[in-house]
């Protein structure tokens, strides 16, 4: 039996990482200021004798022998971490650090949830772990870009420096089951306003593209990239290469859900990316063989009756 720490482990990702760590057998320790993370995400776990919940900020060190960490702390959607950006990069940076740290004592494994947004508004399509982006280093979504981009930093500089065992996945847009109904991403976005047939509000002209991710597909790729060989340090993508567009993720919504939702169109925010899609080919070589299993349709059916659910409730 493994300890294994996981950082953010109330939140839409670590709950579900949570759960996956005990069923295969770990003791798991879930650290979390709830600040965009649930303690309804993890209710179900608190009776598990080989789970425990810490209330606690990564930006604060952290003390526990542990022999692996997924460090997933911090706000992932622009609405929150536009709300605090300082916090945001602080979260980014001295999270890392903390974490990196911790790793370093204890000598154990340590990943590093990163993400897409790297790559800022791509002007490389499909994406691959060696184009090095563009992103706008001053603008509304640098707290989060810029505060992931300097955690690789740290994390390729601890492994070359002070020999810390690293892996660093960049996650692609992924949705599922305890997404918070007020994150603003396009998924939770769609699927409320569809329940509730209000409008639904597509930003720009509806062109523009994501790849979307079915979160067990996630956790997977997250499981086989923290039993690659110690040589295996990243980054490698992780996410769907099948595109859609806005428009055809609000028709696919509105069918689903049979709602009598229209959909209307407004101003594309600031540095919002025009497309985004992985290129996954490194994690099918190291990952065995790792690629998304649940399609589009079928992850979507999930999430609704989880948000009719919440709804009701």
């Amino acid at each position: 039996m493994k300890r294994v720490l996981v950082t953010g482990g109330a939140g839409f990702l670590g709950s579900h990482l949570c759960d996956r760590l005990l069923n295969d057998g770990n003791e798991v320790i879930c650290l979390d200021n709830f600040f965009t993370g649930s303690k309804q995400n993890i209710i179900h776990l608190l009776g598990n004798p080989y789970f425990e919940l810490a209330r606690h900020d990564v930006t604060m060190p952290y003390f526990a022998e542990v022999d692996e960490i997924y460090n997933l702390a911090c706000p992932a959607s622009p609405i929150h971490y536009q709300l605090n950006p300082i916090k945001t990069v602080k979260t980014s940076v001295m999270g890392a650090i903390n974490m990196l740290g911790l790793a370093k004592r204890v000598k154990a494994t340590v990943l590093q949830a990163s993400t897409s947004e790297v790559y800022g508004d791509p002007e490389v399509h499909p994406q691959p772990e060696g184009y090095w982006g563009n992103v706008n280093p001053i603008g509304p979504r640098s707290c989060y870009d810029e505060g992931k981009r300097c955690a690789e930093t740290l994390f390729v500089n601890y492994h070359q420096q002070n020999g810390v065992n690293i892996k660093i996945l960049r996650i692609f847009n992924t949705y599922g089951p305890r997404m918070s109904q007020n994150d603003g991403r396009v998924v939770s976005n769609f699927i409320i306003q569809a329940l509730k047939n209000q409008d639904i509000t597509i930003f720009g002209d509806g062109s523009q593209t994501r790849s979307f991710m079915y979160v067990t597909d996630l956790i997977e790729g997250m499981i086989s990239m923290m039993a690659t060989p110690n040589n295996i340090t990243g980054p490698i993508n992780i996410g769907n290469p099948v595109e859609f567009t806005m428009k055809e993720l609000a028709e696919k919504v509105v069918n689903l859900t049979g709602s009598k939702s229209k959909l209307v169109y407004h101003d594309l925010p600031k540095d919002d990316p025009t497309q985004r899609k992985p290129d996954i080919a490194l994690a099918q070589v190291h990952l065995n063989g790792w690629q998304p299993t649940v399609n589009l349709n079928e992850g979507l059916q999930k999430t609704i009756a989880y948000f009719q659910n919440q709804i009701k409730g």
